[in-house]
């Protein structure tokens, strides 16, 4: 039986939305069993690592493996904005398929499938470095991922604006290079080559064509062009 201690916390910014309303924004004690690191007290408290800036255990930097004394005291500070110097690639779960159509249009490689297991996401999210991108907190707490977000809204329009000025992503917009459906890359095609594939009406007024090198989605500037290009506006303003 390991003898109980008792820490001092202070979580700052945005990592109180994870915390009880009686622990929000204040100092707090908290008992645990023995001296467990500190990565794993702070998951327990329900904040997934990967959301977790810089640590201070008795005014000195710590890093996730240091374990906890008693009376230790606290202070945790949240990611600030990520900046990476190559171009991020990411990889979303189940609840983010509207996100990842948005993502796409702008130009980011961003893997999708709702038929993904969390292992699945986490093996690719290791092996091609990509981050993921979820709306589940516990999948964030597997301790062999480094780079990941919960995306605190549920409305699609919302989220993009949040990844883009969390991933510092509006100077990078590269837009209408990736498929929507498949992620693939997108290149002109000649209309003749796929004349017999398009609705009477399109063939008759549009002769600028696009497909997906993949799936062998068709694409033209038709009447959601504009409201496209809206989208893709208000994302590079974003900062």
């Amino acid at each position: 039986m390991h003898p109980q201690i008792r820490v001092r916390f202070r979580f700052f910014g945005e990592l109180n939305q994870f915390l009880l309303p009686s622990r929000k924004n204040r100092t707090f004690f908290h008992a645990v069993n023995g001296n467990p690191s500190i990565k794993d007290t702070i998951e327990a408290l329900g904040i997934p690592h990967t959301e977790v800036g810089k640590m201070f255990v008795n005014n000195r930097p710590v890093g996730f493996t240091y374990q906890l004394y008693d009376r230790d005291k606290i202070k945790i500070y949240p990611q600030g904005v990520v900046q990476r110097k190559i171009r991020p690639k990411f990889i979303l779960d189940v609840h983010l398929g509207k996100l990842v159509r948005h993502l796409r249009l702008l130009g980011f490689d961003s893997l999708y499938d709702s038929g993904f297991t969390d292992k699945q996401i986490i093996k690719i999210a290791l092996q091609e470095k990509r981050i993921i991108f979820t709306r589940d907190i516990c999948l964030l707490k597997n301790k062999i991922i480094k780079w990941g977000y919960w995306v605190r809204s549920v409305i699609a329009a919302q989220q993009i604006k949040e990844v883009i000025r969390k991933f510092a992503l509006a100077k990078q917009i590269k837009p209408f290079r990736l498929c929507l459906e498949c992620n693939g890359q997108i290149k002109q095609v000649p209309k003749a080559k796929i004349e017999a594939k398009l609705p009477l009406k399109v063939r008759q007024y549009y002769d600028k064509f696009y497909h997906c090198s993949a799936c062998r989605k068709i694409y033209w500037q038709g009447s959601h062009y504009e409201r496209l290009k809206k989208v893709i506006r208000e994302a590079k303003k974003l900062s």
